[in-house]
């Protein structure tokens, strides 16, 4: 059988639950800047939502001058915009913590990226007016369930700052990758975010409603908040913006290699700015060289970078890297401990070994 006859190998998300679902893109398998539908990571709190009409309608109301509420056709036919922007887990890595989290145990596959089209929410904005006193904007979506620990039925709603919804980035998303967003990922709406971790990116919005107060709802209050103490409460304050970071893709951990050259290969991100350097050291952290970055330089993406290793020398290796943003933050050499396991970012580290 020659080679080309081969059947086609294809990798699948890795799962983590599944109810409800929670799945892990390959990442170590994705190549280019648009993760297919099929791949994109999954992250939910509850079950899919059932929608009962076929008829959609987003209410906006609260702090505004006018309540209105949108039709689909309406949204469809607003001024659109498109971004290509990362999603990444709030969590994702939190295998990697040490002493260890409770949680999803996310490796490194939390984070998945792609085209999202969709409308300005401050063009949406424009139509309701904001009263002087708004404070930020309460998203629902039509996800709910019970929460661990409480016999509540809450639905997932989060808000975001009136700062963060006026950027003109902060868009009411419908297609991903030029189709409508697949039903797993919020068909027919979802907010999306970008530069903040994707608990933001509220999936299936059911109502917008604008507050002069600070929401208090558990997936704000209570989950995503970094807690830097083990025991209590104190310092905690809110997780809100992607830190920079970067992945290792090839080789694998732990992988067997033959002497020989390679490339090095993976990805790097940030929430703020955008990436201007990935180094890397194949000695455990004592000398340090640059990466070629291979994709061009796009605020809100990854960028990919690459390294050519002449493996030579049989042996063990610890290979590091480490990613460096426009706003000067750079990995740190071990994570901010917290207490649920948010924002990894420690320099990413892989052993192979040559023989």
């Amino acid at each position: 059988m020659n080679h080309s006859q081969q059947p086609e190998v294809k990798p699948n998300l890795i799962t983590r639950t599944l109810i409800p679902e929670n799945q892990e893109a390959p990442i170590h398998f994705i190549n280019g800047d648009r993760v297919e539908e099929k791949l994109f990571y999954r992250r939910n709190h509850f079950t899919y939502p059932h929608f009962t009409s076929s008829f959609y309608f987003l209410p906006v109301n609260g702090m505004v001058h006018t309540p209105k509420t949108f039709s689909l056709q309406e949204i469809y036919s607003l001024p659109s915009k498109t971004i290509k922007a990362v999603l990444e887990c709030s969590g994702d890595k939190r295998e990697f913590f040490r002493p260890r989290v409770f949680g999803e145990q996310w490796e490194k596959g939390a984070i998945s990226q792609g085209i999202w089209k969709g409308v300005s929410l401050r063009t949406l904005l424009q139509y309701t007016g904001l009263l002087d006193t708004a404070k930020e904007i309460v998203f629902e979506g039509y996800d709910y369930g019970e929460r661990p620990g409480s016999n509540q039925i809450v639905n997932y709603s989060r808000s975001i700052p009136i700062e963060k919804a006026l950027e003109p980035d902060t868009i009411i998303a419908y297609e991903y990758n030029n189709q409508p967003i697949p039903f797993k990922h919020g068909f027919p709406f979802r907010l999306i975010v970008p530069g903040w971790y994707a608990m933001a990116s509220v999936k299936w919005l059911k109502k917008m409603t604008v507050i002069d107060t600070e929401f208090k709802g558990p997936f704000q209050a209570v989950d995503y908040v970094y807690y830097p103490n083990k025991e209590n409460d104190n310092g905690k304050y809110p997780v809100t913006t992607i830190h920079v970071n970067s992945t290792i893709q090839y080789p694998l951990n732990r992988q067997l290699l033959d002497t020989g050259m390679y490339q090095i290969k993976g990805i790097a991100w940030t929430g703020k700015g955008t990436i201007t350097k990935v180094e890397i050291s194949l000695d455990s952290g004592q000398t340090w060289d640059p990466c070629q970055l291979t994709s061009t330089f796009e605020k809100y993406s990854w960028v990919r970078w690459s390294y050519q290793w002449q493996a030579f020398k049989k042996g063990e290796y610890t290979i590091k890297v480490r990613a460096t943003d426009s706003e000067g933050r750079v990995q740190p050499a071990e994570p901010f401990w917290n207490r649920k396991g948010y924002g990894y970012n420690a320099i990413d580290r892989i052993q192979v070994k040559v023989e």
